[in-house]
């Protein structure tokens, strides 16, 4: 089985397939890897802020989404821990972005990922996520923690 096979099917990719908020904006997994992912987004006007340019919340959620394939990627079960999202430059609607993230490290059940999401050759935002694997999602587990 190859890598874009195994990607099409792992946990990333079921996992992705499960997050309706990411998929209803649009969002697409271009390429998915061992601790990477590329996702493309389209800004849609429903995105856009008073300042006519693309909200943070939705820039933090697409970089978020990069995230969380890079670093379900190997499974188990892992989520967000933290994150922090530095806006270098505004998104407006109709620019298409990409979202490329990349593992640092991971260390025990932790790790720390960056994801850059950038229009063309600009780069709108860098994010910083550290994750945690869990045993379960189930909110009734009390064993996750």
């Amino acid at each position: 089985m190859t890598e874009a096979t195994q990607s099409a099917t792992g946990p990333a990719a079921r996992m992705f397939a499960a997050d309706r908020a990411s998929r209803l904006l649009g969002i697409e997994v271009l390429e998915q890897g061992d601790g990477t992912a590329v996702l493309r987004m389209t800004v849609t006007a429903a995105m856009v802020n008073g300042h006519g340019t693309a909200h943070g919340g939705y820039l933090f959620l697409f970089a978020d989404t990069a995230f969380a394939c890079a670093c379900n990627s190997h499974g188990p079960v892992t989520v967000a821990s933290g994150a922090d999202i530095t806006f270098v430059a505004p998104a407006y609607q109709g620019d298409v972005l990409v979202a490329t993230a990349r593992e640092l490290t991971r260390f025990g059940r932790s790790g720390l990922y960056d994801v850059s999401v950038a229009r063309g050759d600009t780069v709108i935002a860098e994010f910083r996520g550290r994750s945690r694997s869990i045993r379960s999602t189930d909110p009734r587990s009390r064993d996750d923690q």
